[in-house]
């Protein structure tokens, strides 16, 4: 309820940081030799100096700083003593943001000529920019002595002895500037803040009722005095406020969210929920605000939760409120992915991308749900979109190539990957994603030299890629080679991913080709347990082994499942035909 005053609180410090910095670029008082303290140095001596001077002004007002900070140097050569030159160096070396350089030379500039307030205030810009904030106050409180009328170095002083953590001194420069000018709703905000951080919350509730007092029709105080009560404990209080911003302005709809705060403190959800729907339902309340409440509710305890309706409510009220914001269908992209709605999640996310097309984590979302929905064909198309948008992503790539495999174009995947590879930079996990697409490719080209060669390349980068070894294994068992090597990837994977039904069946037919039928058996039936069966490959390998164990009925049960799942293997078809187990995949 308190952000609009927060907000407030933001822009009068950077407006009144502004004002002093307008005021430092301002035309200054002439400061040239005249105005010097001669230093005992001749007429000629002065004419040089004035020479020198203007040069170093007219070369930093056309860049050259390097001449310029020459010029300059040769007038501290003539005059050392020149407060003029020391502050023309600083500012240069402000400019380069180097502030070491540029304080000493400020410091010795205000010895001279101590009633200067351009040299005052770039140095106190120096002390802010190194938080000195202290330091950077006693400056403005000695302009306030030279300026007593000038408002902007009171609230200066005020904001940097409260950057500066000196609650009870910002305090008193507040007193003083309202003393001076008069109350106004800028100063009593900012000390009650400074009452809330230096722990004197009764203070603090004293200020605002004081405000309220000044303009009993301001909904933003009652909000921010429930705001103290909520964050106090004081439940009870803070209601009574919070309705009271009703009263005073019924279509509120910051206080709705405040309202929907409290009760989710409450654990009363349902009555959070009535009146987070007043608040989407006003358009005037800016989205950022909606969904930093909705991500509250939404990540709220288990036992305390929206429900799925409720959830897919405010969302709805998201996008009819704010049609134009991205971020309205990218949560509800969100929400359909985690209620596993590939398809509704993928129109979510084009919408999103109809309004931020140069958005990359919104492509790479859609991507990612295109290869979870097996989308192969809109897996390409977004791919070769989203890689002309960003062609150095090498995530793109990779994408793409799996797409391309899929469709059994290997050598375009190759030709992508390549194409890709440029991009990857010290990110051994991604490269080898790119040998492992590679891979694949390469031996379903039957390029088998390669293609474990790629493995081979995936598994020293990346030892607990289970994906490789898996596929490796696998392979390495439909070839009859390094059966031994074979096994032991398959077991490590099956260690690390005990209820893999595809991870099993991979080491049982490991075993299965290493003619150990009893273990790939007893793998097998782990399989099964875990989901296997209904996978048809997975029946027809069980087919398999139950053959080589002498069990042919068995094993024609099992083959049978496998074509009933949809296995259309001519291989399968033969094995039944026939009765027995034949090598080989058709």
């Amino acid at each position: 309820m308190n952000k609009p005053i927060i907000f407030i609180l933001i822009f009068l410090q950077f407006l009144f940081l502004s004002c002093s910095n307008r005021k430092i670029s301002e035309k200054k008082e002439k400061t040239t030799a005249s105005t010097e303290k001669e230093n005992n140095i001749s007429e000629q001596q002065k004419i040089e100096f004035e020479f020198y001077f203007i040069e170093g002004l007219k070369q930093k007002v056309m860049g050259n700083i390097d001449n310029a900070i020459q010029a300059f140097n040769s007038c501290t050569a003539i005059n050392p003593k020149s407060a003029a030159v020391m502050y023309e160096l600083a500012k240069i070396h402000v400019l380069k943001s180097d502030y070491t350089s540029a304080q000493p030379l400020l410091l010795s500039a205000i010895k001279i000529n101590p009633e200067n307030k351009w040299y005052q205030l770039l140095l106190a810009q120096i002390y802010q920019n190194n938080k000195q904030y202290v330091e950077a106050s006693k400056i403005y409180a000695n302009l306030i002595k030279q300026n007593p009328d000038d408002l902007d170095y009171y609230y200066l002083n005020a904001l940097n002895l409260t950057s500066g953590e000196q609650y009870d001194e910002a305090i008193k420069a507040y007193n003083s500037l309202e003393e001076k000018f008069g109350f106004n709703e800028q100063i009593s905000l900012a000390r009650q803040q400074l009452f809330r951080s230096a722990g004197k919350n009764k203070e603090a509730y004293q200020e605002i009722e004081r405000l309220i007092n000044s303009d009993p029709s301001v909904p933003e105080y009652y909000g921010l005095m429930a705001d103290m009560y909520r964050e106090d404990g004081n439940m009870e209080q803070a209601f009574k406020f919070y309705n009271k911003v009703l009263e005073v302005d019924p279509g509120n709809g910051f206080v709705q969210f405040s309202l929907a705060t409290y009760y989710v403190q409450n654990k009363d959800l349902d009555l959070a929920f009535s009146h987070a729907v007043k608040g989407f339902s006003n358009p005037e309340i800016e989205i950022e605000t909606k969904i930093q409440l909705y991500l509250m509710l939404v990540s709220a305890p288990t036992e305390q939760k929206l429900n799925d309706q409720q959830i897919g409510e405010l969302i709805q009220l998201l996008v009819k409120t704010h049609p134009s914001d991205s971020r309205s269908y990218s949560i509800q992209a969100d929400y359909f992915v985690q209620k596993n709605l590939l398809k509704e999640a993928r129109e979510s996310l084009n919408k999103s991308l109809e309004i931020e097309p140069n958005s990359y984590p919104l492509w790479e979302q859609l991507l990612l749900i295109d290869n979870q929905n097996n989308d192969i064909d809109n897996m390409l198309k977004d791919s070769e979109k989203a890689l002309g948008l960003f062609p150095t992503q090498p995530l793109l790539y990779v994408l793409k190539s799996i797409s391309l495999i899929q469709l059994k174009e290997y050598n375009k995947a190759l030709e992508t990957l390549n194409s890709g590879q440029a991009y990857v930079i010290d990110n051994k996990k991604l490269e080898a994603q790119f040998e492992l697409y590679r891979a694949e490719s390469y031996y379903n080209l039957n390029n088998i030299t390669k293609a474990f060669e790629s493995f081979d390349k995936v598994i020293e980068m990346e030892p607990d890629n289970y994906v490789a070894m898996n596929n490796y294994a696998y392979y390495l068992s439909l070839k009859g080679e390094q059966l031994e090597k074979a096994e032991i990837m398959s077991s490590q994977v099956v260690q690390a991913n005990p209820n893999n039904p595809t991870y099993i069946d991979t080491y049982a037919w490991v075993l299965f080709k290493r003619k150990d039928y009893k273990l790939a058996k007893y793998q097998m039936d782990m399989a099964l347990k875990n989901g296997g069966n209904t996978n048809d490959v997975i029946v027809e390998h069980y087919g398999d082994i139950l053959f080589m164990l002498n069990d042919l009925n068995g094993a024609m049960q099992y083959w049978m499942k496998s074509k009933e799942l949809g296995n259309q293997s001519k291989t399968l078809q033969k094995k039944i035909d026939e009765k027995r187990f034949i090598e080989g995949d058709e």
